[in-house]
């Protein structure tokens, strides 16, 4: 599973909200939804997001091996 919890820790860092995403640098609401919900969004977002918070993608995003999973 992908998980944003990073994210939400290099945001409160660089002292970034969730409305910042949305007006300043375009980032839909619904876009937004999903990564509070951990849920798919795009590569292209991820690169944005990258790039907004000018930071690695280990900064946004972690994999975390589902239980199931061998």
């Amino acid at each position: 599973m992908i998980c944003y919890t990073p994210l939400w820790k290099t945001m409160a860092k660089q002292k970034v909200t969730t409305y910042t995403l949305r007006v300043k640098h375009g980032i839909s609401h619904a876009t937004v939804q999903r990564l509070q919900a951990n849920m798919p969004v795009s590569t292209h977002t991820l690169n944005k997001l990258c790039t907004i918070l000018h930071c690695p993608i280990e900064d946004v995003a972690e994999y975390i091996p589902d239980e199931e999973s061998s």
